[in-house]
């Protein structure tokens, strides 16, 4: 098994940096490395980190990929951090090369627009990957609970245990029931936009997870709809439920809410749901490995993973 072949990491080992989405200013990128390195970690910065194309990407796509190829082929990178998320990670899907991936498998690191990637490497290479903080967009400002809740399951992978919310934040019940499947997903709209295409999630007896950020109850609802329709909830044995960050309406302050549309949409279809799981676009947030067995208990919030 791939998961068996990762090691976990260990202060003083190289995380090689690259940025398979958007771009940041030097200021920033000084700051994410920084961390690192405070964090007990040598960094090896690709040179995505400095470029800037099209305005909201970080060079070329032949570029980002080749770069990400490259990290996955170098024996002296131990793990792969996606600097941020933004937009691009889709125009790699192509490019990549899977078999050197999956023969060179590493911690990788990353959300939102990397979702994209994780379900590529989960399902091209059955590679387990972090859903976790990035540098640039979290590490360099985060809390004790974020950076701790990432270095337990980078140090001590592959990770076994209860997932934790931050304290008096309790996970809840959507749907009761329990579950068990391999938990994958990430952020909504990226997991629609690969629907229909050669890299479209296949959640036939996972566990599937969902976050987002930005998107307006409408626009949520017209995305879970999508995924109705499409099978995905039917096929999943469980349903995880992360942080919804940003997704109110003003024009329709008195129509539904992001927890209406849960229970509107996702609760009839019976399977076993927890929500106000902190992972996703918020502060603090947890650390979510994917790609691993996990346990739903969603009567009583909880998840398990291993």
């Amino acid at each position: 098994m791939v998961t068996q072949r990762i090691q976990a990491l260990k202060k003083g080992d190289t995380i090689g940096l690259t940025a398979p989405a958007g771009p940041v200013n030097k200021e920033r990128l000084e700051k994410a490395i920084s961390k690192i390195i405070e964090m007990g970690f040598n960094v090896e910065v690709g040179e995505t980190c400095n470029e800037k194309y099209g305005g909201y990407l970080a060079g070329r796509p032949e570029q980002r990929a080749n770069e990400l190829n490259s990290m996955f082929a170098n024996q002296g990178i131990s793990a792969i951090f996606c600097l941020r998320g933004g937009y691009g990670s889709l125009h790699l899907l192509p490019l990549l090369d899977y078999e050197a991936i999956t023969n060179n498998p590493k911690l990788f690191v990353g959300y939102s627009d990397i979702t994209a990637l994780h379900v590529a490497f989960q399902q091209k290479c059955d590679l387990p990957t972090i859903h976790g903080p990035m540098p640039a967009s979290d590490l360099v400002d985060a809390d004790n609970f974020t950076i701790h809740s990432l270095i337990s399951i980078l140090t001590n992978y592959p990770f076994k245990g209860k997932v934790e919310n931050p304290e008096n934040s309790p996970i809840c019940t959507l749907v009761p029931g329990t579950a068990k499947g391999m938990i994958i997903g990430g952020n909504l709209s990226v997991i629609v936009s690969t629907l229909g295409t050669p890299y479209e999630i296949e959640t036939k007896g996972k566990i599937l997870f969902l976050e987002d950020i930005g998107e307006e109850p409408y626009r949520i609802d017209r995305m879970l709809t999508q995924l109705v329709l499409a099978g995905k909830f039917s096929d999943a044995v469980g349903i995880v439920l992360g942080t919804w960050t940003e997704c109110t309406s003003e024009r329709y302050a008195d129509g539904f809410q992001v927890e209406d549309l849960f229970k509107k949409i996702i609760a009839p279809i019976g399977k076993p749901t927890i929500f106000n799981v902190k992972a996703g676009h918020c502060k603090p947030t947890l650390t979510l490995p994917l790609g691993l067995s996990a346990y739903i208990d969603a009567e009583n919030g909880r998840l398990l993973i291993g």
